[in-house]
C-alpha cells in the first residue's frame, strides 16, 4: 500500500487526538487484504488556533510537508477528521489549478471522517463560546479565519463545493473519495447553553448533510414571463459526482467514548479498510451501492430512546435531514438585502400548507447576510409512514405524514419601486422544488431575480436650456 497520512481536525493541540485508530488499522489491515505497516503511517500536526492562519496557509504548509516525505511511488492515501477534510480538498484544488507551485504527488484515497465539507452551525458562535465547548475543542480558542471558512454558507466553502459539483468526476482520474460520519451526538458532551451540540441529524458538531459530498446546485432564474405582477423563475438543477457515503451508527464527532476517530470503533475501522481496498471505478461503484443499502437500513431503525435517569427516556426520531443553502441575488450579482424568501407547498401555493415541524433551523451567514442556511426534515417534506414505539408497536410516536408536494418558493424584495428595483417573484408552478433535495444531502440554491432598470436612469435631450433632473420620471422598464 502507499503511504497513509492522517490529518486531524480543528483546534487540536496533541496527536493523541488520533486515539488508537492508526494502531487499529494496522492491526486489522492484513485480514482485510491491505498491506499497512507503521512505517507507512504519518500523523499530521498543524496549527489551527492562530487568527492569522487561513485555510490557504494550511494548504501551502501541507504541500511543503508532503514534499519532505520523499515518497518512493509519489502517491499516498489520506484519512482526515473534521476540518481536515476541507483542507485536503482545498489542497487538491490548488494542486489542479496551480501545478507550477504545488507538488505532483498523487492522492489515491481520501477517507474523510465527519468532514465539515459545507461547514458547521457551531462556527458562527464565535471564538469565546466555542473555546469552552468540550465537544469540539481542547483548551484553546480557535482561529477566526478558519471559523470564517467553516461558517455555513461562507463564500470560501461554497466556492470549493460548487467547483466539486460542476467539476469532473475524480474517479475518472483514479482518485477515490469517501465520507464516513456519525449519526448522532455524544449526549454526555451536550452543552446546555448551545443546542447545536445535541442536534439530531448531526454528530454533535457537523450535520450529516453538511458532511456528505453528494450535493446539488439549483438555480431559480428569470425565464422572461410574468404571472400578473409577479416574475416567474425557472429551475435548473445540477448534481455533483457520486461520492461514497456511509453513516457510522452510534458514532459522534469527537470524544474517547463515541468519537468516530478517537474511539476507533470496529465499525469505523472496518469501513475505512473497505474504502482502502477500492482499486477501480467498478470497485468504487460497488462500495457506493453497498453504503447506500446500509444507510437505508439504518434510516428505517430511526427511533432512539435516550436514558433520562429516573424519568421516561427522551425520544429522538432520526429522520433524514436536508441542508438548503439559499443565496439571494439579482441578474447583476447584487445581493437582495432585506428580501423575504418563503417556501410554499400545494396548489394553489401557500406557506400554510407546509408540514408542521419541517424547518428545524435557519442561520444567515454573518459575512454574507443574503446567504441563508435552512435545515429541513426531509421525511416530513417527503411524507412518512407512522412511527411506532419500539417498546410497544401499538403505540404511535408520530402519526403518518402525507406529502405536501409540489413545493415552491417566492421572493419579496424590499425595493418594489424606483429607477432601479425588483419585483415579486416565484418559482414556476410546473417545478417541484422537492426534486432539488436529497436525504442527508446539501443543496445550494441560487435565487436570481430580474433587475428592473427604468428609462429615467439615463436620458438624452436636445433641449440646451438648463434643466433640473433631480426628480426624474422613472419611465418604462428597459428591456
Amino acid at each position: 500500500m502507499t503511504t497513509l497520512v492522517f490529518v486531524h481536525g480543528w483546534s487540536v493541540t496533541d496527536t493523541s487526538t488520533y486515539g488508537q485508530l492508526p494502531q487499529q488499522l494496522q492491526r486489522h489491515a492484513a485480514a482485510a487484504g491491505v498491506a499497512l505497516s507503521f512505517a507507512d503511517i504519518w500523523l499530521s500536526e498543524y496549527v489551527s488556533f492562530d487568527d492569522a492562519v487561513t485555510v490557504a496557509d494550511l494548504v501551502r504548509g501541507f504541500d511543503h510537508a508532503l514534499r519532505d516525505l520523499h515518497l518512493l511511488d509519489a502517491s499516498f492515501a489520506c484519512i482526515t477528521h473534521s476540518t481536515g477534510g476541507p483542507v485536503i480538498r482545498e489542497w487538491l484544488r490548488a494542486q489542479r489549478d496551480r501545478p507550477a507551485t504545488h507538488s505532483t504527488i498523487r492522492l489515491s484515497h481520501l477517507v474523510m471522517l465527519a468532514p465539515a465539507n459545507f461547514g458547521s452551525a457551531l462556527a458562527q458562535l464565535g471564538k469565546g463560546l466555542l473555546g469552552r465547548l468540550k465537544s469540539w475543542f481542547d483548551g484553546v480558542e480557535p482561529g477566526q479565519r478558519i471559523l470564517d471558512w467553516l461558517e455555513l454558507g461562507s463564500a470560501q466553502s461554497l466556492s470549493l463545493n460548487l467547483d466539486y459539483i460542476h467539476g469532473d468526476d475524480p474517479v475518472k482520474r483514479g482518485q477515490f473519495a469517501f465520507v464516513l460520519t456519525g449519526d448522532r451526538p455524544d449526549r454526555t458532551l451536550y452543552d446546555h447553553l448551545n443546542s447545536y451540540t445535541g442536534e439530531d441529524g448531526s454528530d454533535g458538531v457537523v450535520r450529516i448533510a453538511a458532511a456528505n459530498l453528494n450535493a446539488h446546485h439549483a438555480v431559480l432564474s428569470p425565464q422572461g414571463n410574468r404571472d400578473g405582477d409577479i416574475d416567474t423563475l425557472a429551475l435548473n438543477l445540477s448534481r455533483g459526482p457520486r461520492c461514497a457515503f456511509k453513516l457510522i451508527a452510534g458514532a459522534a464527532h469527537s470524544g474517547d467514548r463515541l468519537g468516530i476517530m478517537a474511539a476507533a470503533a470496529p465499525d469505523t475501522v472496518a469501513a475505512i479498510l473497505r474504502c482502502l481496498q477500492v482499486r477501480s471505478a467498478d470497485d468504487y461503484e460497488t462500495l457506493c451501492d453497498a453504503f447506500d443499502r446500509e444507510n437505508a437500513a439504518r434510516d428505517v431503525d430511526k427511533v432512539e430512546l435516550e436514558p433520562a435517569g429516573p424519568f421516561a427516556p427522551r425520544v429522538h426520531i432520526h429522520d433524514p435531514r436536508s441542508l438548503l443553502i439559499v443565496r439571494l441575488t439579482d441578474e447583476a450579482g447584487e445581493p437582495l438585502t432585506g428580501a423575504g424568501f418563503l417556501l410554499t407547498a400545494g396548489v394553489p401555493a401557500s406557506a400554510d400548507l407546509l408540514p408542521e415541524g419541517f424547518l428545524l433551523d435557519r442561520q444567515a451567514n454573518s459575512k454574507q447576510r443574503t446567504t441563508i442556511s435552512l435545515f429541513l426534515d426531509y421525511s416530513l417534506l417527503a411524507g412518512d409512514a407512522r412511527v411506532a414505539d419500539p417498546r410497544n408497536s401499538r403505540k404511535t410516536l408520530r402519526p403518518a405524514v402525507v406529502s405536501h408536494r409540489p413545493y415552491g418558493a417566492s421572493v419579496q424584495p424590499v425595493d418594489l419601486v424606483g429607477l432601479v428595483h425588483h419585483a415579486l417573484a416565484q418559482s414556476d408552478r410546473r417545478d417541484d422544488l422537492f426534486a432539488i433535495l436529497g436525504p442527508h444531502q446539501t443543496t445550494v440554491l441560487d435565487v436570481v431575480l430580474p433587475r428592473k432598470v427604468r428609462e429615467g436612469v439615463f436620458r438624452l435631450t436636445r433641449d440646451l436650456r438648463p434643466e433640473d433632473f433631480r426628480r426624474p420620471v422613472p419611465g418604462a422598464v428597459i428591456t
